[in-house]
């Protein structure tokens, strides 16, 4: 299992939403929502995640993550990871992610891609 950190912004002018990702390091990938509550993390599964026009969506730790599931292969720290987004109105859009160790700090230069 792996997972997936961003920043989506949406430039244009009607909402848009991510509605599909793929990666070719894993079988499938998920969206997810933590939420706390009574002292507890639960995790949601999401349809989709919508982005109103001219605001951005953080995929961060402790909230919206995409879960890379059933890796195919371990994934190496340094080496970027492709992953195509699939958008409604912006269609699809291919990033790179760094890769970190589990333990690393979130970096400053986490990939950000503007649709």
């Amino acid at each position: 299992m792996g997972v997936a950190y961003l920043v989506i912004t949406n430039n244009g002018k009607v909402p848009d939403a991510l509605v599909a990702a793929s990666t070719p390091v894993a079988a499938n990938v998920e969206f997810h929502q933590t939420t706390f509550a009574d002292g507890m993390a639960r995790m949601r599964p999401l349809p989709e995640i919508v982005i109103a026009p001219g605001q951005s969506v953080k995929i961060e730790p402790g909230g919206i993550h995409l879960m890379l599931v059933d890796l195919k292969s371990a994934l190496v720290s340094g080496k970027p990871v492709p992953l195509t987004l699939e958008f409604r109105v912006a269609g699809r859009i291919t990033v790179d992610l760094g890769v970190e160790a589990h333990d690393a700090p979130a970096a400053a230069k986490t990939p950000q891609r503007d649709q």
